[in-house]
């Protein structure tokens, strides 16, 4: 018998499965990364060699107004660390700049006071100047341009009314976008909720170019990259990140070229061949990301890539924030996958409903495979259009969802739809 421990929330939780039923465990070469230098010497050294752009210090003299845009409580950022660094570094070169830290939300709720000083520390908290992205706040947004796709490009007017516009975040393979971090600060952190849900809309998410790992000719990446430029963003720090959230690297300079050497660097420990097997257990890394069941068709996207035919997907996801949207909560109960995606085609870029993108990849993927929830804070059935099927308590473990299915496999039947098949490729993911 073999024990994976796959995260969950602030901990994991315990996958048991015999030997003899498990094909593979597949993590990233990232998570077990080991870094030379320690983090802060990591942060320091990246500032002090930036990839096509002079040094931040440079570009802060002789600038009044900063804004720093990070990001929010869904990210796991290590901010503790970079923010101070980052400060310091700009006030080298502008001691007196007023500089703003601008929470980027996207279409998230605002991120909490408790939050902010867990993410930020004490420090930051009471001596910085802290704003929070509001997208369904007209006033706050200001009309720059129409971005390559024909959508409409409204950003926060903080990023318009300053000197120098610096971003940070983090880089690993994203869904939709191909890779997060650099441009994605800006689209859709600090955009209105139009922008925001035209560069979500159902066209963009459907093209074949909308996918983990693929930028060129991504429809979305193109947008978010001209969004950056049009306000010009001088200056933006990434780091990539361990299993346990530490950094391992960091790169920083030029929007584009910076973010291109990180990309370049998580590939390269990130990218593996599929293996496909006929149950894969997967999860969204544990918290931050966990958080919610808005956010969990990141990591059931990637397991989807390893489902055999009709193969099933056990997602395991605290949801301890609870659905994680409204609009979400609508559109994945409305009806069958099918009603569903077809509802959501007919749905024109410029009149995209927020969060919709998340039941449509649900869709997709609810049309081939039957998807197991493990979760402790949502109720069973909860967001369930048909396919899904919610097991509410961790504690009997995501193995719970292996022993149903291996038992309608022996059977000899097809099982239900929700509960899935079995087979003998298992593949526990994080």
């Amino acid at each position: 018998m073999r024990t994976i421990p796959i995260p969950y929330y602030t901990g994991t939780l315990d996958l048991h499965v015999a030997e003899e039923n498990l094909k593979a465990v597949v993590t990233a070469k990232m998570h077990h990364y080991k870094a030379e230098k320690g983090e802060e010497e990591l942060v320091r050294e990246a500032l002090a060699n930036p990839i096509g752009s002079p040094r931040l210090a440079e570009l802060a003299k002789g600038k009044k107004r900063v804004t720093l845009v990070t990001s929010d409580h869904t990210r796991a950022v290590p901010s503790k660390i970079t923010l101070p660094i980052l400060l310091e570094e700009i006030r080298a070169g502008s001691p007196e700049a007023e500089i703003t830290i601008l929470i980027a939300t996207g279409l998230h709720r605002a991120t909490t006071p408790e939050e902010q000083r867990r993410m930020f520390g004490d420090a930051i908290v009471d001596n910085e100047k802290i704003a929070v992205n509001d997208a369904f706040k007209p006033e706050d947004f200001v009309h720059i341009c129409t971005l390559p796709s024909g959508a409409d490009f409204e950003v926060n007017r903080l990023a318009v009314e300053c000197d120098l516009l610096v971003t940070e975040g983090f880089i690993e393979p994203h869904f939709f976008a191909g890779f997060s971090g650099g441009r994605k600060s800006i689209l859709p952190g600090i955009c209105s909720e139009v922008t925001v849900n035209e560069n979500h809309s159902y066209k963009a998410i459907a093209s074949p170019y909308s996918a983990a790992g693929v930028l060129e000719k991504n429809p979305i990446h193109e947008d978010m990259v001209a969004a950056a430029r049009a306000v010009n963003v001088q200056f933006t720090f990434n780091v990539a990140l361990d299993g346990e959230k530490k950094i391992i690297a960091a790169f920083c300079g030029d929007l584009v070229q910076s973010h291109e050497k990180g990309v370049e660097f998580i590939r390269s420990l990130s990218q593996c061949p599929s293996i496909t097997g006929d149950i894969v257990i997967t999860s969204n890394g544990g918290y931050p990301l966990d958080q919610n069941l808005y956010q969990s068709p990141k990591a059931v996207a990637t397991a989807e890539a390893c489902a055999g035919e009709d193969g099933v997907i056990i997602m395991c996801c605290s949801c301890a924030d609870g659905m994680g949207g409204t609009h979400f909560e609508k559109l994945i109960t409305m009806g069958t996958v099918e009603e569903i995606d077809q509802y959501l085609s007919k749905i024109p870029p410029k009149e995209t409903i927020p969060e919709q993108w998340c039941p449509q990849i649900y869709a997709r993927i609810l049309k081939k495979h039957p998807v197991i929830l493990v979760t402790t804070y949502l109720p069973p059935g909860a967001g369930a259009p048909g396919q899904h099927d919610s097991r509410r308590h961790p504690r009997r473990g995501p193995e719970a969802g292996l022993r149903d299915e291996g038992e309608g496999r022996q059977r000899g039947g097809h099982p239900r739809r929700g509960s899935g098949t079995c087979g003998k490729g298992i593949k526990g993911g994080r």
